[in-house]
């Protein structure tokens, strides 16, 4: 359906048109969308859904750390969550956190409360994305402490679906296709509060010091190769970095535009505040070649693309 024929739902949230992405990617890039949606909560987004046509297509995103949007930009309808999503509450040893709530917010306050979630401290990004993902730090991952999730469907009703319906993997879980995730059940081993606390100071002081985390970067590039069996728990973890392949390749600085491969963790992509998506994902693409021509390695992308190239 052409965005000129579309009849947006009546929603109390708030509804952009043609909204560019660039700001609010943590890599600075990225053409507009057809439309762009902030739900006030999880009736709000439900009712929407319910009544958008089913050829609109849908994309949720987080906070935008771990996407590249294309310079043509996104057709169709953008969904973000916000304040009516970022609630965290601790119920015994469960944590109940909503999708927009920052993974870094739900381990400190987990902590507070004496239960060990510290390994999302270091992770850029908010829970529905690290579901999605099946983000994960320091040997624990998202498969390994998550109980249920929340979903909203594209047709607008919602389900809960046990952690083991996602089908975990290296980086990947499944979903229902066009579903938003609203919030995940987190259940979490206990600790010392000061204890947590201590080992996410090490863990932020471990990244600061290894990762170029003051540039415009969008974390990870790419996976690390044959990093998980098919359960993408932590106790398949290999060896295999991306980072030495592409450095054994003679990519680390690399450059195409005003995009670089970091001089300091040469798997981070980096904006030196003139590259458009184009530069960023061609020079994705140059290591991926290069990596593959060296070692016989196809790297697989960390970072969601999404969107059109430009004209």
């Amino acid at each position: 359906m052409k965005r000129s024929e579309m009849q947006m739902p009546e929603i109390r949230g708030q509804l952009e048109e043609r909204r560019t992405m660039a700001d609010l990617t943590w890599l600075r890039v990225g053409g507009p969308a057809d439309w762009f949606f902030r739900p006030a909560d999880v009736e709000d987004l439900s009712a929407f859904l319910s009544a958008l046509p089913g050829d609109v297509s849908v994309f949720t995103m987080g906070v935008g750390s771990n996407l590249i949007v294309r310079d043509g930009g996104i057709r169709g309808v953008v969904i973000r969550l916000g304040r009516g999503f970022n609630g965290v509450e601790v119920d015994g040893d469960r944590v109940v956190a909503g999708a927009a709530a920052l993974d870094a917010h739900v381990a400190r306050k987990a902590a507070a409360a004496g239960l060990d979630l510290t390994y999302l401290r270091t992770i850029p990004g908010a829970i529905g994305g690290a579901v999605r993902m099946n983000a994960g730090c320091y040997g624990t991952y998202t498969a390994d402490r998550l109980e249920s999730v929340e979903l909203v469907l594209r047709d607008g009703t919602r389900q809960t679906l046990a952690a083991e319906a996602l089908n975990f993997a290296y980086r990947s879980s499944e979903l229902p296709d066009g579903a938003v995730i609203v919030s995940a059940t987190f259940r979490a081993p206990r600790g010392e509060a000061d204890a947590l606390e201590a080992r996410m100071a090490e863990q932020v002081a471990a990244r600061d010091a290894s990762q170029p985390v003051k540039a415009r970067s969008a974390g990870s590039t790419f996976r690390n190769p044959a990093g998980f069996s098919s359960t993408g728990r932590a106790d398949d973890v290999h060896d295999l970095k991306a980072w030495k392949v592409i450095d054994e390749a003679g990519m680390r600085g690399a450059r195409r535009g005003g995009a670089v491969m970091s001089e300091k963790h040469c798997n981070f992509l980096l904006n030196e505040g003139d590259a458009t998506a184009a530069d960023l994902e061609g020079l994705g693409e140059d290591v991926r070649k290069k990596v593959y021509d060296s070692s016989a390695i196809t790297l697989e992308w960390e970072i969601m693309r999404v969107g059109e190239p430009g004209a």
